[in-house]
């Protein structure tokens, strides 16, 4: 059985991302502002600098075909750095600037980076990286300043149903990450089908804590704002004070929220500040406690909803629509976006059930993974269906993911692959065997767990500091646990539900 929308199809414009979002006639209405540091670009900055921008690159020969890398937290720099690349016709690659030098080093490689666009933090972490050309967002030695390139803006000639405008790399639960190819016909179908959803108009002011390198801050803040004229207020990392400081100094009327961010706001209040100006609140990543939902949203003073989606639909699958904003149930992550089909299957028969694996269908979907045809095979499958590992149940009008099908652990919205983490202790001398889980955690939501069968007496602080020494914090393990073996099916696959 197909589950369709019931909204109309959206119409999809046949432009690249940055000719449909960054608009020079909104003017001098700021499109970026930074609530640490009060530097801000107007839209007319922008437009203007990305032109300027673009035509640097092309001038050292950057231009389509190529990738570039960038790494940053949220600031303006970094919508100026992500829309000239776009504009000069590279494929854009964010990079988690908490990564380690190696692991930087990793996803450079795998994307085939030329060129690396870098913040002033984190210019040191790639200062030996293996690209052509380094630039940095401000100053630092042995980069070129992103601010000093200039040129003539390039005519670039690409198909936006087939070019890839980002690269995001998400985790797996076996092997490396894999990068998601989005084209920019996907960027902009969902941008579209999120709008038929909201009622935004250029008079609103969105939060932007969560990451812009995650296709959650990139496409469903950042660009939904940027649609629509909007302002949007960075901040380079969250701090509950800081970040509700934010809210209230620049009347910020649109929070994006993540669920460590909600249970925040349930559990440490609203510090005095006037969070008057909110209108909605919307929360994505991971799912959410109804209980912990409705205390938050008495220190908001406003609705809380949830959405779903993932990177591989550039991310939006499901949204609470505005209309009903105040009737959907907490727990619920809403309908189906326009332009958007499911079907749920039963992994065990391969037959659509009433609950069963959500496969979803639309012109957000994903081109594909970089270089991975096999995954890309298992995961887009015959007729166009993006498995997206979740189970879902129809309740009413609404859907509702109750459990994941993939091992994923999602930290703060992050995505820690237990492979990954598997695969490095393993290395350990006095490691012989290792599962790895998520388990509760008050920060977090989720984190990992160890479970270890050691070759000799070990102390598990030691143990995690060793891990910590070689992984993004993100990826910590923050719990071990000694056993004397590894539950696992006759075929060998870890049995992580027993560990649990």
């Amino acid at each position: 059985m197909i589950h369709r929308s019931d909204k109309s199809d959206v119409d999809i414009p046949g432009t690249t991302l940055t000719e449909h979002l960054v608009d020079r006639a909104h003017g001098d209405r700021v499109a970026v502002v930074d609530a640490a540091t009060g530097e801000r670009l107007t839209y007319r900055d922008l437009a203007d600098g990305v032109d300027a921008a673009a035509g640097g690159l092309a001038a050292l020969g950057i231009g389509p075909g190529d990738v570039v890398a960038l790494i940053s937290h949220n600031q303006p720099g970094f919508v100026l750095a992500l829309h000239a690349a776009l504009a000069a016709g590279a494929t854009v690659t964010p990079v988690n600037p908490a990564l380690t030098p190696g692991e930087i080093a990793e996803h450079l490689a795998a994307s085939r980076a030329v060129a690396v666009i870098a913040s002033e933090a984190v210019a040191e972490k790639v200062a030996g990286a293996a690209v052509e050309h380094r630039f940095v967002i401000g100053s630092a030695t042995g980069f070129t300043p992103f601010g000093s390139l200039t040129g003539v803006a390039p005519v670039i000639d690409v198909d936006p149903a087939t070019t890839v405008a980002l690269l995001p790399f998400s985790s797996g639960t076996t092997g490396p990450p894999k990068g998601v190819m989005l084209t920019h016909r996907n960027l902009v179908a969902n941008v579209e089908q999120n709008s038929a959803q909201w009622r935004v108009t250029p008079d609103e002011v969105f939060s932007a804590v969560l990451p812009f390198f995650h296709v959650y801050g990139f496409s469903i803040i950042l660009g939904m704002a940027l649609r629509h004229g909007c302002t949007v207020v960075t901040l380079p990392r969250y701090e509950h004070d800081a970040h509700l400081r934010m809210i209230a100094e620049h009347r910020v009327t649109r929070a994006f929220l993540a669920p460590p961010m909600v249970l925040g706001l349930a559990n440490r209040g609203g510090g005095g500040h006037d969070l008057s100006s909110l209108r909605f609140a919307v929360s994505g990543a991971a799912p959410l406690d109804v209980a912990v939902v409705q205390r938050a949203e008495a220190v908001l003073g406003c609705p809380i909803r949830q959405g779903y989606g993932m990177t591989e639909a550039s991310p939006g699958i499901t949204l609470v629509p505005e209309d009903g904003f105040t009737e959907v149930p907490a727990g619920s992550v809403g309908t189906l976006l326009p332009s958007t089909e499911v079907r749920l299957v039963d992994p065990a028969t391969g037959e659509d059930s009433e609950e069963g694996e959500l496969w979803a269908r639309g012109p957000q979907v994903m081109a594909g993974y970089l270089d991975n045809p096999e995954a890309t095979a298992a995961t887009v499958v015959e007729g166009g269906w993006l498995r997206t590992g979740d189970v879902a149940r129809i309740d009413g009008d609404f859907y509702l993911i109750v459990d994941r099908l993939k091992e994923l652990i999602k930290y703060k919205g992050y995505q820690v692959a237990p492979a990954e983490l598997e695969a490095l202790l393993l290395t350990h001398p006095d490691v012989l065997d290792v599962a790895v889980v998520g388990v509760p955690h008050d920060e977090g939501g989720e984190a990992p767990k160890a479970f270890v069968v050691a070759s000799t007496p070990t102390d598990p602080e030691l143990l995690m500091e060793w891990v910590a020494a070689r992984v993004a914090p993100y990826k910590k393990v923050r719990d071990v646990e000694f056993v004397d073996a590894i539950p696992k099916s006759p075929s060998g696959k870890i049995l992580r539900r027993l560990l649990r």
